[in-house]
């Protein structure tokens, strides 16, 4: 089950990427940031899944732009 309070996190975090990677599509930073936030489905300790979502999708999208 998602943690809502995660959840939020991982939003404001797309939206936080997005503005930082204005030239990708927004649609885009959602599937990359939607991706790296899926690979730690099920993983047992929440606690810095935001961070490393945050740094997989930042590096992928630095890629891109």
């Amino acid at each position: 089950m998602i943690d809502l309070k995660e959840q939020a996190i991982i939003e404001q975090l797309a939206q936080r990427l997005a503005s930082k990677f204005a030239e990708v599509p927004p649609t885009t930073v959602e599937d990359v940031v939607r991706a790296q936030y899926a690979r730690f489905d099920g993983r047992p300790v929440r606690d810095f899944v935001p961070l490393f979502v945050e740094r997989r999708a930042s590096s992928e999208l630095s890629g891109r732009a």
